[in-house]
């Protein structure tokens, strides 16, 4: 039973999580005791449903951009030809970190405009150290006696990459996306500051009114989506490295 207890609240917190946002109105006298002189308990500005979606969209497109710049940066500086551009890269994939994602925002409004567009430019810099940073350890760790074997047996740089190399990286680069993703989804909230459509609008609209219950409702949609997530990711990345273990022995 015990063995089976986590994935049951999982499996909870997942059907909570649907039903909350599919038909948030059953759950308003859990919320009203939360706000003040009648105002309402559940979000009314907008479709719960539809904010989630359009938040889990944000971070899926700055997460996969994020992870293919991220990945062929790592394989670039990880080959003979370009490891003279480890320092830049370095320094490239830590401007995200170096500026507070608001700042990017900032920056980001006068070129491109309000909207989505400075959320994923944010979201996009902020996921790039954690991914690049895996996929070079990854890519650096190989084991020897695999990388000669492959060598031996007549593989070109680029079979070795595909066949090998990415393959048996995968369970650590999938760490690092795992990592970059349950950043981008906390820090896609900012995005409503920018008249990006995220579930930052509902708590923003909360803070605005006093309504303690519209910011309670956004902030466990982040940590429920945060922690499913995290959780999904985790399991798939323990299914690759169980799977590259039987492929190597």
């Amino acid at each position: 039973m015990r063995a089976w207890l986590p994935a049951l609240l999982r499996l909870a917190l997942l059907v909570l999580l649907v039903v909350f946002i599919a038909s948030p109105g059953w759950f308003e006298p859990l919320l009203k005791p939360l706000t003040e002189n009648g105002a309402p308990a559940i979000y009314n500005q907008g479709s719960l449903l539809t904010l989630t979606l359009l938040h889990l969209r944000t971070v899926l497109v700055a997460t996969v951009a994020a992870t293919i710049v991220a990945v062929a940066l790592a394989i670039l500086v990880t080959r003979p030809a370009g490891a003279e551009f480890l320092p830049l890269s370095r320094s490239l994939v830590n401007i995200g970190q170096t500026f507070p994602p608001v700042a990017v925002l900032a920056l980001a409004v006068p070129a491109v405009g309000f909207g989505e567009k400075p959320t994923l430019i944010a979201l996009f810099l902020y996921g790039l150290l954690p991914i690049f940073e895996n996929a070079l350890t990854a890519l650096t760790t190989l084991p020897g006696n695999v990388m000669e074997a492959a060598r031996g047996a007549g593989m070109t740089g680029w079979q070795r990459l595909m066949k090998v190399e990415l393959p048996l990286s995968a369970p650590v680069i999938l760490g690092g996306i795992r990592l970059s993703v349950v950043i981008s989804l906390a820090t896609a909230t900012i995005g409503s500051t920018v008249a990006a459509k995220t579930l930052g609008e509902v708590i923003i609209a909360g803070l605005i009114s006093n309504n303690l219950a519209f910011v309670l409702q956004g902030g466990l949609i982040v940590a429920a989506l945060a922690v499913l997530i995290y959780d999904g990711l985790s399991a798939i990345e323990r299914y690759a490295a169980r799977r590259m273990g039987r492929e190597a022995e």
